[in-house]
């Protein structure tokens, strides 16, 4: 019975939703930055700093990046103006005892920055050292004219990689992704879960028709999907039992004109007689092995757990013990969930094939890729490439007679075919480079 479960928020809102959380915690945690994280403040140098660099002393504290030299035959631009750097290069220039016109200090200034970060960085310079309130704050380059007429200008050194600040944001943000991570990936789990369960549940389809019907759950979406796809399977179901005891009760029916017959045949010349006779006992051949057909296709047996190797090993110690040439290799355990009757006759047509069109069978089972792999061998003719898939149908035979000793009426491979399918595998038949053929069934684990 399909349960009535209430179906879940639609996917829309769900993925609404999820974005709405994630620039939720994105706004907050901006907002956790803005008031618990100090503001960044740059690097200031004291003009004594400066004045030793200049001198090839190297004052400046490892807080901060240090100050480098470098000679240019050009003086540094643009020009910074204003009070406090007239300031500064009239004190540089007095402590040094060089023309004030030989120095120039450039670099880029901001509005805020020359009101605001300026004056934090005063206050904390004032609050280390109060003999030197003279400061240039980076970047900037201070050039000094030499004799020759070249500039030699201090600056503090290039910084590469990641600032102080950026370090301190870096680790906020990775630790914010961290805390959001298991609630996005529960999130995602809630998602994606009932597409999961919705592919299990085709993947089950195919693999036994008959299976229950999906549970509805999850977003509405899905819930819409899962009653399609049961609906679906419901169709599929009845389609294919309504064709099949359409079929079961034509050959059932069958059998009451072909019993008339034999007593209309039995006043003919006995010649005669024997024709019709052979006729209608290949006809009542047919009408059973379509009815053995229908019958295991209508009652799909019990699956359980068994160990494949043993069912084929078993299987050609019987036929050899009947004189059929078998054999089969020593392989490894391999255990799958199947019907043990239908399996059974899978691997007793394939063998009795292989006995009757090649001579011998050698059979070998094994694992591959996530799948149990049943493979046997004859060494007969093999088939051309264009009946590889028209031997699987239904009363197709490429000989034909229609002679027991012969090949029967066509229905072995379409047996072994169905059957395979009905676990969620199948068979192929292919031609070996040296002769012979090989029948190479694949059901997954």
């Amino acid at each position: 019975m399909t349960s009535t479960r209430r179906p879940g928020a639609p996917l829309l809102v769900q993925l609404l939703t999820l974005t709405g959380l994630a620039l939720v915690a994105a706004w907050a945690t901006s907002t956790l930055l803005l008031f618990l994280l100090p503001p960044p403040a740059p690097d200031f140098y004291r003009l004594s700093e400066i004045e030793s660099t200049y001198a090839g002393r190297q004052s400046v504290p490892n807080d901060r990046r240090p100050l480098i030299r470098d000679v240019r035959s050009e003086a540094p631009a643009p020009e910074l103006k204003g009070g406090a750097f007239a300031a500064i290069r009239t004190k540089f220039a007095a402590d040094l005892k060089i023309p004030e016109t030989d120095i120039i200090i450039a670099g880029e200034r901001g509005p805020i920055s020359d009101r605001n970060v300026g004056r934090v960085v005063r206050d904390r310079a004032s609050r280390s050292s109060a003999d030197d309130q003279h400061i240039l704050i980076a970047p900037f380059q201070l050039g000094v004219r030499q004799a020759d007429g070249s500039w030699l200008v201090i600056q503090p050194k290039p910084s590469f990689g990641l600032t102080n600040w950026q370090k301190r944001l870096a680790i906020w943000f990775s630790l914010s992704a961290l805390a959001m991570a298991p609630i996005t990936w529960l999130f995602a789990r809630r998602l994606t879960r009932p597409i999961q369960v919705f592919a299990d549940a085709a993947e089950r389809l195919g693999r036994d028709p008959g299976a229950p019907p999906l549970e509805v759950h999850g977003p509405a979406e899905i819930g819409v999907a899962a009653r399609a796809f049961n609906e679906m399977q419901g169709r599929l179901r009845r389609y294919v039992e309504d064709r099949t005891a359409m079929v079961g009760a034509i050959a059932h029916d069958l059998r009451t004109p072909l019993t008339r017959l034999r007593f209309r045949i039995e006043s003919l010349p006995e010649d005669q007689r024997r024709k019709y006779a052979a006729d209608l006992d290949q006809m009542e051949e047919m009408i059973a092995d379509t009815l053995a057909f229908v019958r295991d296709a209508t009652r799909p047996g019990e699956r359980t757990l068994l160990e494949l190797s043993s069912l084929v090993e078993s299987l050609c110690d019987e036929m050899a013990e009947t004189g059929s040439s078998t054999e089969v290799e020593r392989s490894e355990k391999v255990i799958l969930e199947g019907d043990p009757m239908a399996l059974r006759r899978l691997v007793s047509n394939l063998l009795e094939n292989a006995v009757k069109f090649g001579g011998q069978a050698r059979a070998r089972v094994f694992s591959d890729a996530g799948s149990a792999v049943v493979e046997i061998d004859d060494d007969g003719p093999g088939i051309p490439p264009a009946d590889s898939e028209k031997v699987f149908e239904p009363f197709y035979r490429r000989e034909p007679s229609r002679s027991r000793e012969t090949g029967g009426i066509g229905l072995g491979l379409a047996v072994v075919r169905s059957i395979a399918r009905g676990h969620g595998g199948d068979v192929s038949l292919i031609n070996r480079a040296g002769g012979g053929l090989t029948a190479r069934v694949q059901l997954p684990l």
